[in-house]
């Protein structure tokens, strides 16, 4: 289906693009959640005027929160837990734990539901981007180390996959993190564009 974007999406697109997505992602997500409409020709008619609106308040939102970014770029967060002997550990850290060590380490309210990041459930150092707006993504580094051991051993924690992982759940995780590169890639390559732009809908 066609969409008309009213608010800005991330790694998809800006209010006032119009954008081809798969019919359940347009269903399910955008439309409930007041992000987009359907790309009907009354609606096309203001699309202008709501990409100059949202121009506009994008503006004022950068200009608030470019503090905040630089505070948040490059931060550390040290994270120690427990772990098996295969790196994996008993648990996982969450958005939720991101988001408090945040708040501890550097003064800084973040919504977890701001955090890009999966639960993480092994050792080692991991990456996560804190969505201020579309354009402050401010990226932050997450050292999970084994309790009891430096920090620093998180640079250095030997991960095993664990076999009943392999197997059922590797081509879903690639299928998935396929069509995020994709949808990234396409995102910034229209950052500076205007007008209607296309994406390949999702197969099902």
């Amino acid at each position: 289906m066609k969409v008309l974007l009213i608010k800005d999406v991330y790694k998809l697109g800006r209010a006032g693009d119009v954008k081809k997505v798969a019919d359940g992602f347009g269903r399910n997500y955008l439309l409930p959640h007041g992000l987009a409409v359907l790309a009907v020709p009354g609606a096309l008619k203001q699309a202008e005027y709501i990409r100059k609106t949202a121009s506009a308040q994008r503006d004022r939102l950068n200009q608030e929160l470019s503090e905040v970014a630089r505070q948040l770029e490059g931060l550390k967060l040290f994270f120690p837990a427990k772990a098996g002997e295969t790196g994996k550990l008993y648990g996982s850290i969450t958005t939720a734990m991101i988001a408090e060590a945040i708040e501890k380490t550097a003064g800084v309210k973040v919504d977890r539901r701001e955090i890009d990041s999966q639960p993480i459930k092994t050792l080692g150092v991991h990456t996560a981007r804190i969505r201020l707006t579309v354009d402050l993504l401010p990226e932050i580094t997450l050292l999970v180390h084994r309790e009891g051991e430096a920090p620093e051993s998180a640079y250095t924690a030997e991960v095993a996959a664990e076999p009943e992982e392999v197997g059922e759940f590797a081509e879903l995780e690639a299928e998935l993190q396929a069509e995020e590169a994709e949808a990234e890639a396409e995102a910034e390559a229209e950052v500076e564009g205007e007008g209607e732009t296309e994406e390949p809908a999702a197969e099902a």
